[in-house]
This record gives structure tokens, C-alpha cells and sequence, in this order.
């Protein structure tokens, strides 16, 4: 069970304590840093589904499509669409494993690199100038909150490597 559902509140006291500003805030960042790559995306008649499948298959080169699942929770049916694409459109190949051949493993090509390459270089200058006036320290905190939302009860392999528990390396 998540840590947001094991806390029961009563009705009333849980509206005080509720952070609107935050809710808010989050809800327009969140509009904006998505929004920068939407824009590039729909040129090429891709979604934000395609966006994340193509933003980990390039940085954690080798992704099993099994992994692929647990990293965007989705299902099968709604990767295996876009994969589909992404795969067709030469944006990635799949392999087979090196020891176990029904393994389908992931990687990106330079045109998917390339794609990449654009939507990160959007975010990061989204993210550049939001922090542009930080010390190290207030970009510290910044990252400490981000990992503080994120459900860390049910781990993947890319959350793992993210928090320095798990052996899936990103690629720079």
C-alpha cells in the first residue's frame, strides 16, 4: 500500500492541511515541461507515450521490454502500440538477449538519439532558467523533493539506478 492511502485524515482536518500551492504549481510545471517537447512531438505524429518509451530506451541502452513495462506502468497492449512505431519509423531497434534469446532488448538508434537529443535540450533549458538563480545547495533541494514524490515501495530498475541501489547504469 502507498504511503498517500495509509493516511487516514478526517475530512475537515485533511482540508486545512491540504497544499494548494504546491498542487497548483506542480500541475502548471509540470504543463510546461511537457508541453516544450509536445510541440516537437506532434511534428512527427508521436505523444508523450512515445516520448517516454524513446527518453529511457536511449538513456538505459539494453532496456528489456519487460523493464520498459514496469518503468511506465502501462500495459502491454498501450506500449506495444507505440513501440510499434517507434520501431517501424527507425527511431529503435530491438534485439534479441545475449543468453536468453526470447529477451527483447532495446536500444536507440541515431535518429532516436537524435529526437532525444532535441526533447532533453528543451527540458533543460526549462529547467536551467527555473534554477538558474539556485545555489548547489537550493538544486540539492530541488532534487531531494523530487525523489521525495516519487512511490519508492514497488522499485524498477531505472528507479534503482536513479537512487544508487540497482546495477542499470544511464547513459550520459
Amino acid at each position: 500500500m502507498r504511503a498517500v492511502e495509509q493516511r487516514e485524515v478526517s475530512p475537515g482536518a485533511r482540508t486545512a492541511a491540504l497544499r494548494w500551492d504546491i498542487i497548483e504549481l506542480l500541475f502548471f510545471a509540470y504543463r510546461d515541461f511537457v508541453g516544450d517537447a509536445d510541440h516537437v512531438l506532434e511534428e512527427f505524429g508521436f505523444g508523450r507515450a512515445h516520448h517516454r518509451v524513446i527518453h529511457f530506451v536511449h538513456r538505459y541502452p539494453g532496456l528489456k521490454v519487460a523493464d520498459l513495462l514496469d518503468v511506465l506502468r502501462i500495459t502491454k497492449q498501450s506500449l506495444g502500440r507505440v513501440l510499434k512505431q517507434l520501431l517501424d519509423e527507425g527511431y529503435i531497434v530491438q534485439k534479441a538477449g545475449a543468453k536468453d534469446r526470447r529477451e527483447r532488448l532495446l536500444f536507440a538508434t541515431a535518429k532516436g538519439e537524435a529526437l532525444v537529443a532535441k526533447l532533453a535540450g528543451l527540458q533543460t533549458d526549462r529547467i536551467n532558467g527555473a534554477m538558474g538563480e539556485l545555489d548547489p545547495a537550493g538544486a540539492d533541494t530541488v532534487r531531494q523533493f523530487l525523489r521525495g514524490m516519487i512511490d519508492r515501495d514497488d522499485p524498477d530498475k531505472v528507479l534503482q539506478a536513479i537512487f544508487g541501489t540497482g546495477s542499470a547504469t544511464a547513459k550520459e
